[in-house]
């Protein structure tokens, strides 16, 4: 839902300052809005989850995926499903690409609405997207309806749920939007009722949930950040390259609280988690998946201690861009192979942990363990994957790409021509602006 100017909520939650004690920086602390979802009866039925740069309660959205990968990680790494959701679901704003992108599988189907901005585009690609996530679970809602539309009545077998606009809609409009939509089936939201006649109207109109300043104003959330540190996260990286075992894995987050915290909100925020007590570490990994483990976990390496913002920090950026390109190159090459895009990935992070640790490649490395195809791969720039790595770093460099491919003289490789790899770059980009921090 686009979300208006809002100075008259009041800000929850552990970022308080308490009368006598003195005042904690900002950047301290994450903040998260929420909006209540109401049914019928007036009861709370979901929670719309906003984006907040601080405790001020309006959005300051300056990019719709950035946004979206913030709601998402501080709804599961900050604050806590549990404590942001209770027992509903959250509706979350999901642009074009982020669809396509693997911040979605981080969200649990149980927990999180899918809600697609009114700016998005669609067209057969996306549709089978949508397919696939709806057949993975996911509720597929079409935000800031307005009018009744031949493209909006050929989408409504393809989405759960229709918001309508009930300020920007007009008036006579709405019987004959609100009676298509429910001859489909599709579940209706009245969005922005701000008077007790907009919930009155809506409700004879067969609106489903309501949701507006006339029931609550956004509340702003906010909880302490948890920093995790570098040298953890990069070990926990490393065993999951090389695919260690779950005792290897538990070791290691033992002697490392914070990840600790972060990996047990991760595991409550997915299905597997869901309405399970979880009582040891070894619970926790199996639970969430050491995909998603690397996932998160790779997230939060290059971003955690450094001084620049995350999106303005060169080093970041290269590593966020460099692992999605490889990743995204090695899929293209072995489209049935998932561990090679993985090990592909997982090439891309290490390939400059040395740099965050001020030493060479050889001896950090040789420190954590690798797998030889990984390892080999960055300090000898051999095997399928090395020569993935020196394909990556001719794209970074502007040289002669393809050329670089065609000699590398590997099956599949000669494919990754000029387009393909213009079109694998632009993809990596998107994809690092969609998880660059503020």
């Amino acid at each position: 839902m686009s979300d208006p100017l809002d100075t008259g909520s009041t800000r929850a939650g552990a970022g308080e300052d308490l009368p006598g004690e003195p005042a904690v920086a900002a950047d301290q602390f994450v903040y998260l809005g929420r909006q209540p979802i109401l049914d019928r009866s007036g009861a709370l039925a979901a929670y719309e989850l906003l984006f907040r740069a601080g405790a001020h309660n309006y959005a300051e959205v300056k990019d719709d995926a950035q946004a979206t990968a913030q709601v998402v990680s501080r709804t599961i790494g900050g604050l806590g499903v549990g404590a942001v959701l209770g027992h509903q679901r959250g509706y979350v704003n999901i642009s074009r690409e982020l669809l396509f992108d693997d911040i979605v599988h981080l969200m649990s189907p149980e927990r999180f609405v899918l809600e697609i901005l009114e700016t998005v585009t669609f067209d057969a690609r996306l549709l089978k997207r949508i397919g696939h996530l709806r057949r993975a679970g996911f509720q597929i809602a079409l935000d800031d309806v307005v009018e009744l539309t031949g493209g909006l009545v050929a989408l409504l077998p393809h989405v759960d749920i229709v918001k309508v606009d009930f300020l920007a809609t007009n008036r006579a409009a709405l019987p004959a939007l609100a009676a298509t939509v429910r001859r489909h089936g599709r579940t209706l939201v009245a969005e922005k009722v701000e008077t007790q006649e907009d919930f009155a109207f809506a409700r004879e109109l067969g609106f489903d949930l309501f949701q507006g300043y006339f029931f609550a104003r956004p509340q702003v959330l906010s909880a302490p950040v948890i920093r995790s540190a570098r040298p953890a996260l990069l070990r926990l990286l490393a065993l999951l390259a090389r695919d260690a075992g779950i005792a290897e894995l538990e070791a290691e987050l033992k002697l490392n609280p914070n990840v600790v915290v972060q990996l047990l909100r991760l595991v409550n925020s997915s299905a597997f988690g869901l309405g399970r007590n979880i009582s040891s570490l070894r619970e926790a990994i199996i639970a969430t998946g050491t995909r998603q483990i690397a996932r998160w976990a790779q997230l939060l390496l290059y971003a955690d201690g450094r001084d620049l913002p995350w999106r303005s920090d060169p080093l970041v950026q290269l590593a966020g861009t460099r692992s999605r390109f490889m990743e995204l190159a090695a899929s293209w090459l072995r489209p049935s192979e998932e561990s090679f895009g993985d090990a592909a990935f997982m090439t891309g992070i290490f390939s400059l942990v040395h740099v965050v640790v001020g030493s060479t490649p050889e001896a950090t490395l040789d420190r954590l363990g690798l797998s030889p195809p990984i390892r080999d791969a960055i300090v000898n720039r051999t095997g399928p994957l090395g020569a993935l790595l020196r394909l990556t770093e001719a794209v970074e460099q502007g040289e002669d790409a393809a050329a670089v491919a065609r000699d590398a003289a590997l099956p599949g490789f000669a494919a990754l021509t000029p387009e393909v790899l213009a079109e694998l770059s632009l993809s990596a980009a998107a994809w690092f602006a969609a998880h660059a921090g503020e």
